[in-house]
């Protein structure tokens, strides 16, 4: 079993030869810059592309990198890991490709397609145990009673250098950078950047990104006690104590470590969808969605940040998509107070239909409300092109006698 607190964290020469190490079998993945994003946020804003590799996310760096090095004694014997996510994908994907029997524990929990597509990549799935803490026990318990070989999503030098030749890429294809915005969950990605980047350039500004309730690392690195848990779209940055090894590299490198809330990180799911036309989990838009929420932090700056993954849910991506709609005021629920008369749906379809809004669901709630018995409740689901046309019908609905609510996400 790894003991972080007594391995030495890798350095520029290592991450350079877990460049050479997974040259050709990773993908070299786009650095491009973003002029609509640079417009909105007052910043030369660049994004590294990592939700292009084959399994949609950058553990596969880490993960290869720490395969390839492997004894043939230890390849034999087979690995074995504990996530519900992209480590699970990238160690079962490039065990297979080396020949390497892979076990991967699972929270019982887990969404069937996740199970699917880990298994599809050669891996043994095992479930177990409500959260992953139950999962990550019960892969130690494994690995020492059968004798694999534990590979560590985060807190492992070899995953770290591999994460890390993602900082020398950003570098080579935007020397100018004056700072990095990198999500965290354990750590491992930011830890690798930050070596990299901090060696390339070391005068660079490298900022880590938590979702606010999953402040595990601003924690460790600030000495300070915070609520920990919740649902987050950010699932897979989710982590609720950062690996030894990542905390005391970040300790030493990071200038900073900020939370985003979920709305922004839902905001900035939607956007790189709208913008960039691309799709990024939730916490692979955190470094964006750190962005959006404070500009005037990196207004006039070159700023890079990674897109580490895009395995998201499409149930899920479709209803972050509806809620920013919402948001900005481009559809709308009406909670409409009438009269239970003939005519009264007609003429709130009449002003929507004035106002160039489009109905898309309509109820009636005829028992369940305080109204006299002779009214009704008709909710209205509408969309509109733009936030001054549902004023409008709102406007409309209230000059016609009707009372009207509208729904607020926040």
């Amino acid at each position: 079993m790894l003991q972080p607190s007594s391995v030495q964290p890798p350095t520029i020469d290592d991450i350079r030869a877990a460049a050479e190490r997974i040259r050709g079998s990773v993908n070299r993945t786009p650095m491009l810059q973003s002029r609509t994003l640079s417009e909105i946020i007052g910043a030369e804003v660049w994004l590294k592309f990592e939700n292009l590799q084959f399994t949609a996310a950058y553990k596969e760096r880490g993960a290869l990198n720490k395969l390839l090095q492997l004894t043939p004694e230890e390849r034999a014997r087979g690995v074995i890991a504990a996530s519900a996510g992209n480590h699970a994908q990238a160690v079962a994907f490039h065990g297979k490709r080396l020949g390497i029997p892979v076990i991967i524990v699972m929270p019982t929990a887990t969404p069937t397609i996740k199970v699917t597509q880990t298994e599809g990549h050669g891996a043994k799935v095992v479930l177990y145990g409500a959260m992953f803490d139950d999962a990550d026990a019960k892969a130690r318990e494994l690995e020492r009673e059968e004798g694999y070989v534990f590979v560590h999503p985060f807190d492992d030098p070899a995953i770290i250098a591999g994460a890390g030749t993602l900082g020398v890429e950003m570098l080579e294809d935007a020397p100018e950078l004056d700072t990095i915005v990198v999500p965290i969950g354990g750590g491992g990605l930011m830890s690798g950047v930050a070596t990299a980047a901090r060696a390339l350039k070391p005068e660079i500004e490298l900022i880590g990104v938590e979702a606010e309730l999953y402040p595990g690392m601003k924690c460790a690195v600030d000495g300070h006690e915070r609520p920990v848990g919740g649902d987050t779209l950010a699932e897979g940055i989710a982590v609720k104590e950062p690996g030894q090894l990542t905390s005391r590299i970040l300790k030493e490198l990071a200038d900073d470590i900020v939370l985003v809330p979920e709305r922004e990180i839902e905001r900035a799911v939607a956007m790189l969808v709208g913008i960039e036309k691309t799709v990024v989990e939730g916490a692979g838009a955190a470094g964006l969605a750190a962005l959006l929420a404070d500009p005037e932090r990196y207004r006039g700056k070159k700023v890079g940040t990674i897109l580490c993954g895009g395995n998201i849910d499409t149930h899920l991506l479709a209803t972050v998509l509806v809620r920013d709609l919402a948001r900005q005021g481009r559809m709308a629920r009406l909670r409409i107070a009438a009269q239970d008369r003939p005519g009264a749906l007609a003429s709130i379809a009449t002003c929507c239909q004035e106002a160039g809004v489009n109905i898309i669901e309509i109820y009636h709630s005829r028992i369940f409300n305080r109204l006299p018995a002779k009214d009704t409740i008709i909710e209205v689901e509408c969309e509109a092109r733009d936030a001054e046309a549902i004023d409008d019908v709102i406007d409309r609905l209230e000059k016609a006698k009707f009372r009207v609510e509208r729904a607020s996400l926040d």
